[in-house]
């Protein structure tokens, strides 16, 4: 829907989200990569950060900080989202447990006084495909590493959406173009009005690489079972097994900003 701007689709998102943050507190993030998707805990792709410094984008209720602080052993923690409510929940939940953060409000393709060359880890879990800007998120995320940082994103797998159950024909069936990039508005997200940006996997990677970055690996995970609930195993549902079996739920990138 090329008529959404990009102040268009930050406002519409931020009051989506606003709304809906609750329905996400604790949701995806580290150990979890994805739904049904492989962990941390298996992937082993961050190791000890040990008075490392992170900056995560999209920080949602504060869970993947608090797992990187206390089973990572970051020394420093950076917390980005552009909504109110997720910042107020993430900030409440670490100052819980005694854990501190330095947290910012504004979405991942504006600086909003973040140190450059500055952080040994940036990590962005199911939310980097908000930006309305990726190319302009990724230069950004390139200028925060330190020479030698490292990039963890996942996001959802861009097929996953192309295949849709038909109780009808009881079977999975292609039911969108993997082609088509547009932005979409959709009336009624979990009950809110919000913008989706439809962008293929190709375009992470190229994006990531043209930021200054260099991919180590992509990973499109492996169904993992073990995080199934028993209403995931029905077909029809949004993040389900059967469907998993067949489109990875999530895609996972590392890379790394090369010393110069």
């Amino acid at each position: 829907m090329s008529s959404l701007h990009r102040e268009n689709i930050l406002s519409i998102n931020q009051k989506g989200w606003n709304e809906v943050a609750s329905m996400f507190y604790g949701g995806t993030a580290l150990p979890q990569y994805g739904p049904l998707a492989a962990t941390e805990d298996y992937l082993n792709l961050i190791q000890d950060i040990g008075e490392g410094k992170v900056l995560e984008l999209g920080c949602g209720s504060g869970h993947t900080l608090a797992y990187l602080w206390e089973y990572k052993h970051a020394n420093e923690l950076w917390g980005l989202d552009f909504s109110e409510e997720q910042i107020h929940l993430a900030s409440t939940f670490l100052d819980g447990k005694d854990i501190p953060a330095k947290l910012l409000l504004a979405p991942m393709d504006e600086n909003p006084g973040i140190p450059l060359n500055y952080f040994d880890l940036v990590v962005s879990i199911y939310s980097l495909g908000w930006t309305p800007d990726l190319p302009r998120t990724l230069e950004l995320v390139s200028s925060y590493l330190k020479p030698g940082g490292l990039f963890i994103f996942s996001w959802e797998h861009p097929v996953y959406r192309c295949l849709n159950y038909s109780t009808e024909l009881d079977k999975f069936i292609l039911e969108h173009s993997y082609l088509d990039e547009a932005t979409e508005l959709h009336p009624s997200w979990k009950g809110v009005e919000i913008v989706i940006n439809h962008r293929k996997l190709s375009t992470y990677l190229n994006e990531t690489v043209q930021s200054g970055l260099v991919i180590e690996r992509v990973i499109e995970s492996e169904l993992n079972v073990a995080q199934g609930r028993e209403q995931d195993f029905a077909p029809d549902k949004w993040y389900s097994v059967p469907r998993a079996q067949i489109i990875p739920t999530t895609f996972i990138v590392k890379a790394f900003k090369p010393n110069k």
